[in-house]
């Protein structure tokens, strides 16, 4: 796998999240300068009135005036800042949907290198942290540093000595504040990673809910998921603490500076070099300062919160992804009609670089229709042929053949179309039976789903349950038995209408009955499709046409259930093994070989 792209800056990445509503935050800016504009008026219409004032002359016009930018600006900012959250609401959404479209396309090697809870954190909370930066924050900036710059200047016309003693204190004040800038950020990236620590725990325990009850580790777990909780509280509280601190900084220098002011501003007064009401106004603009300032102290902290989010989403986004379909392919559609043929020419695999090849030159064919069985010692490579054929993983050497064209030359949607697969843990989402079982083949007709039902032997599971089809199955299919849960996996499965169906362990929790049937059914298939099955049972494999046997990543012996058990030393324990445990239990001694 290629090395991923280095990771962009994070201001090149916010605007990426940025550009596509850069009109809403200009019209939201737009407004926000408007209020602002009226705000800076707002001193000059108290110099006039105070000045009036002290003329004792007619004020009203100047009151009404002064109310009127008060409205007004107040009204104008409420609309903008309605224009920029609508906004930030909208970026997240398009965030979400960015990483959810990738990150349901991830190959199956980056999806086993990361924590399904960490992953779905980046989703959902750090996506809600993005929302501010790219709007708020943006807006605040500009409008923040325009009206620094206006106040300033409307400040140096009045009385150019007290400005520069209002700079000096904002100065050294704000040094401080440019320390605590990096701490924000450190902060808040750990209380994101704790945060998504803290999902993959919860995501680890629901799925074995039923394992942590029985046993009796509610209590640990939950300790568990408590210190992922606490670290993600301390790192927060450690973020808050900065934040606090920054924002504290913005007042704190207006105090002083008014303080700073008024002494100096007192003495100015006193000495006649200005009048009362442009100390007043000086005031007033110091304390208009706060704003501005304060927008810039919001600009700088929500980007240092957003530049840890940004950077934990962009990591997700360049997780490698399988290529996307442009459309739906109809199932049955994956290349020519009928069953399709198999084969492993001296394939080479292993999960990642540094870790042990799980197959050392494997090769072997199928021809099609017909069952070909793979059995074997545990780790001997059998589950791993079905990932190859799959293209879950790519082979490490050698080629993986369907139809005789190397499954890396088959367009990955058309490839997988053609083939039906069954896990060992024969999964099932949460949902109702209907939407389990129309999963892989949502366009199938109520009289398709009919006869896979009567197939899988579901339909006397469905007349029993209380809504039928349409009855929720719970959180993994927790209302269905293991049994009837692997022969949902099945009927899902025949219901794509493959030319290849791959069955892993499919009667590992089927009763004699339900087995007996699924072999029967094997055999029928098998008549118009290729079946490769991965079994341990010795009924399943004794009916099978063809049998491969592996060891240790190799393939040792292929033959029939005869031929294995008067050639192969290895087939032949495996098969004795299996009737001993098949007599162990009861069953008949003639099952054997």
């Amino acid at each position: 796998m290629p090395p991923a792209p280095p990771a962009p800056p994070v201001w090149r990445a916010l605007y990426r999240h940025f550009r596509p509503h850069r009109r809403a935050v200009a019209l939201g800016g737009l407004l926000a300068l408007i209020g602002t504009a009226t705000g800076i008026a707002q001193p000059l219409a108290a110099k006039e009135l105070v000045e009036r004032l002290g003329r004792e002359e007619p004020f009203t016009a100047v009151l009404v005036t002064l109310t009127a930018l008060v409205v007004i600006g107040t009204a104008i900012e409420a609309v903008g800042a309605y224009v920029l959250e609508r906004t930030a609401e909208s970026v997240v959404l398009a965030a979400r949907r960015s990483l959810i479209g990738r990150l349901l396309w991830l190959r199956v090697p980056e999806m086993e290198r990361n924590q399904p809870g960490d992953l779905m954190s980046r989703i959902t909370s750090d996506t809600t942290l993005l929302r501010a930066v790219t709007t708020t924050s943006i807006v605040s900036a500009v409008v923040g540093g325009l009206g620094f710059l206006a106040t300033i200047v409307m400040m140096g016309l009045m009385d150019p000595v007290l400005l520069c003693v209002t700079l000096g204190v904002i100065v050294v004040i704000g040094a401080s504040f440019a320390a605590v800038m990096p701490k924000i950020s450190r902060a808040t990236t750990r209380s994101q990673e704790a945060v998504g620590e803290m999902s993959t725990r919860l995501e680890r325990v629901f799925g074995a809910f039923r394992t942590v009850k029985a046993s009796g580790a509610e209590a640990r777990e939950a300790a568990v998921v408590d210190e992922a909780a606490v670290q993600a509280w301390r790192h927060g509280l450690t973020s808050a603490k900065w934040q606090s601190v920054a924002g504290s900084s913005v007042g704190l220098a207006i105090q002083v500076s008014f303080l700073a002011v008024l002494g100096a501003g007192g003495a100015r007064v006193a000495s006649g070099a200005i009048s009362v009401a442009t100390l007043v106004a000086f005031l007033l603009y110091l304390f208009y300062l706060i704003e501005p300032v304060g927008k810039l102290v919001e600009a700088a902290t929500q980007y240092q919160v957003g530049a840890a989010a940004v950077a934990r989403i962009e990591e997700a986004e360049r997780m490698a992804t399988e290529p996307q379909a442009p459309g739906p392919v109809p199932q049955g559609s994956g290349g020519d009609s009928g069953p399709a043929s198999v084969a492993f020419e001296d394939v080479t695999f292993r999960y990642r670089e540094g870790l042990p090849y799980v197959h050392h030159g494997v090769s072997f064919g199928v021809p099609s229709p017909g069952t070909t069985a793979f059995v074997g010692p545990s780790g001997a490579g059998k589950t791993t042929v079905f990932g190859l054929i799959e293209r879950f993983h790519e082979v490490s050497g050698g080629r993986v053949l369907v139809d005789g064209r190397d499954v890396r030359d088959w367009p990955l949607d058309r490839l997988r179309a053609s083939i039906g697969y069954v896990e060992q843990d024969a999964p099932v989402l949460a949902g109702t039976l209907r939407e389990n079982l129309l999963f892989a083949a949502p366009e199938a007709t109520e009289q398709q789903l009919r006869e896979v039902l009567a197939q899988a032997r579901l339909d006397t599971v469905v007349d029993r349950l209380p809504q039928g089809l349409d009855t929720v199955v719970g959180h993994r299919g927790s209302q269905l038995s293991g049994g009837e849960r692997q022969r949902v996996a099945i009927a899902r499965a025949l219901l794509r209408r493959p030319r290849l169906l791959l069955l892993d362990e499919a009667t590992s929790q089927l009763d004699a009955v339900n087995e007996l049937a699924l072999r029967d059914l094997v055999a029928e298939v098998a008549r118009e499709m290729t079946v490769l099955v991965v079994a341990h049972r010795l009924s399943t494999v004794t009916l099978a046409d063809r049998i491969v046997v592996m060891e240790a990543g190799r393939v040792r012996a292929m033959g029939t259930h005869a031929q294995l058990v008067a050639g192969d030393p290895l087939y032949a324990e495996l098969a004795a093994t299996q009737l001993l445990a098949t007599a162990d239990r009861g069953g008949s001694p003639q099952e054997g070989p």
